[in-house]
């Protein structure tokens, strides 16, 4: 049987060992997110702008759930990371199993909150009629599989950490495939719509739950699963490191909540449709971004705590140069071929193309810093400052405010529109400082070490 595992190897090129577990990472995310891209497609085509409306109102809550499993993942495969480049390994099997308790006690939770206050958050969101009906279609079905979906995104990520990057990829590729069959399936041939949707989805992450827990009792794994003990001190680490993307989640979740709501208020729903296939269009660099800080992080993180502080700086400026890079090609492409991609979503509404052409031009301009604002936090928690990767992630979100309060109000939908770029500009100015001082501070820090090791051995 062919080996999965990739280790490590401190004589590698930083390069060579960064693709490896880059380009699994980023082919793991652009599969993944490519089932929520057809579940647009298929919702465009066979249910109409409403149905887009539907689900986009709806994925807020949805996004807070498949947050938790990153956070669980980003988190805990950090600390597995470390502790392997510790030689702790018993540290790193209690992480494993602290984890898995982690992904069922935030699933029941997840469950309760959909069941209590599901239709509120809808409704809040200025959800009515057909389109209230369509996002509690798709919502409802998350009350009995919300667990499945935070496992389905930490497992993968703790199985990459657990040096096995292509069998976390061919997890993931799994079920983005399952569910592209059974989207077809259930909302093409049985005409479930938004419900079908949701079902697909749930089923496949079941799927991927059963096999990755089976990973941890394989001989493939390094770090297997002896004892479901919950060690508190290692969970709430694990917590505290993987809060920022957490709160990456949040930050998504509630702006997009609250462009649903300022474009009922300013628009319609056709606007919020336009702004759900924007949305589908720009998931697609996301992926490619966070995939390029996930395969950064397992390296830096092992870098960190073997004290290699000199690679560190060499893998962070290679990511940060793809990411920026694949950024401002995305960006080029969506503005030179528009009416290409959006057809995509659309069954020849000529209103939704004009509104969704108009909000891509507005919207995307600057969405290569996306990338850099996540690759920044990703990289502050793969060095266990867990501290300040959370605290970009707040002032991610809360620098939108009062853009979303005044822009649309000079500007009416043109406004709700450009609150997003025009902030991630603003934000941007105050990370990157933050960042270069940081890895300068390092580098320094580490070469003054070196300098005091090698007066002590000369006297």
């Amino acid at each position: 049987m062919q080996d999965n595992t990739i280790t490590i190897d401190s004589n590698e090129s930083i390069a060579r060992t960064f693709w490896r577990y880059a380009i699994p990472s980023i082919a793991a995310m652009v599969v993944n997110g490519l089932y929520q891209v057809i579940d647009g497609i298929f919702v465009g085509h066979y249910v109409g702008y409403e149905g887009l409306a539907g689900i986009n109102i709806a994925w807020p809550i949805i996004g807070i759930i498949a947050g938790l499993g990153i956070m669980i993942g980003m988190g805990a495969g950090s600390l597995l990371s470390i502790y392997r480049g510790e030689g702790n390994n018993a540290k790193a099997q209690q992480t494993l199993s602290s984890s898995l308790w982690l992904i069922a006690l935030f699933g029941a939770l997840s469950m309760l909150l959909i069941h209590y206050f599901g239709t509120t958050l809808l409704t809040a969101q200025g959800a009515v009629g057909n389109t209230l009906n369509f996002s509690l279609d798709y919502i409802n079905v998350f009350t009995w599989g919300a667990g499945f979906t935070i496992a389905a995104g930490a497992l993968p990520m703790l199985i990459r950490n657990d040096d096995s990057p292509n069998f976390a990829t061919g997890l993931m590729i799994l079920g983005a495939v399952m569910n592209i069959i059974l989207d077809y399936l259930f909302i093409g041939l049985f005409d479930l719509g938004l419900k079908g949707a949701a079902i697909a989805t749930v089923i496949s992450q079941l799927t991927v739950f059963i096999i990755g827990v089976g990973y941890f009792f394989s001989a493939r794994s390094q770090i297997k699963i002896n004892k479901l003990t919950l060690n508190f001190s290692i969970a709430s680490k694990a917590v505290t490191l993987g809060a920022s993307s957490l709160f990456m989640f949040l930050y998504f979740s509630f702006i997009v909540a609250l462009h649903n709501k300022l474009f009922m208020v300013y628009g319609s729903s056709i606007h919020v449709g336009a702004f759900a296939i924007i949305g589908y269009l720009g998931t697609m660099y996301y992926l490619i971004a966070e995939g390029i800080a996930g395969g950064m992080q397992p390296p830096v993180s092992y870098y960190f705590g073997s004290k290699q502080i000199d690679k560190i700086k060499a893998t962070v400026m290679l990511a940060l140069k793809i990411i920026l890079i694949s950024g401002v090609v995305s960006v080029a492409l969506l503005n030179l071929y528009p009416e290409t991609v959006i057809s995509l979503f659309s069954k020849n509404d000529p209103l939704l193309l004009a509104e969704t052409q108009n909000g891509l031009r507005l919207h995307l301009f600057a969405l290569y810093l996306d990338g850099f604002i996540f690759l920044a936090s990703v990289y502050f928690m793969a060095v266990n400052q867990g501290g300040k990767a959370l605290a970009i992630s707040i002032g991610n979100m809360l620098i939108q405010l009062p853009f979303l309060y005044f822009l649309p109000q000079w500007l009416g939908v043109d406004g709700i529109w450009l609150s997003v770029p025009i902030s991630n500009i603003v934000l941007t100015l105050i990370v990157a400082p933050l960042l270069w001082r940081d890895i300068q501070h390092s580098s320094q820090k580490h070469s003054v070490q070196i300098a005091n090791a090698n007066m002590v051995r000369s006297q």
